[in-house]
């Protein structure tokens, strides 16, 4: 599968964002490197997008460093990310949090 193009929603950026945010608050610094990690990931899609199992209706990318999951579609040769969940996270909140994310 040829993925050209990898777009992040903004659903997606803004879990970005708490996540660096949640970092930042433990230790400064830390969240740039969790943003410079996760984005690595998600470049990483235009050569591995589709070979990730399915969960809750997307394809999940787990992150080399950090216990996140990429949540993402695949249309034609676009790799569309909706959520950038914490692991940690109560299995029914991400169920719940996917499906509003659906469409």
């Amino acid at each position: 599968m040829e993925i050209r193009t990898v777009v992040t929603l903004e659903e997606a950026a803004k879990d970005l964002d708490a996540g660096k945010a949640f970092y930042d608050f433990n230790e400064e610094g830390i969240g740039l490197y969790f943003i410079d990690s996760l984005l690595s990931d998600i470049e990483s899609l235009r050569i591995r997008a589709g070979i990730h199992s399915r969960k809750f209706g997307f394809y999940r990318m787990l992150s080399k460093r950090f216990p996140f999951a990429v949540y993402y579609d695949i249309d034609g040769s676009i790799a569309r990310v909706a959520a950038i969940l914490d692991m940690r996270r109560d299995p029914a909140w991400i169920r719940k949090e996917l499906e509003k994310r659906k469409g």
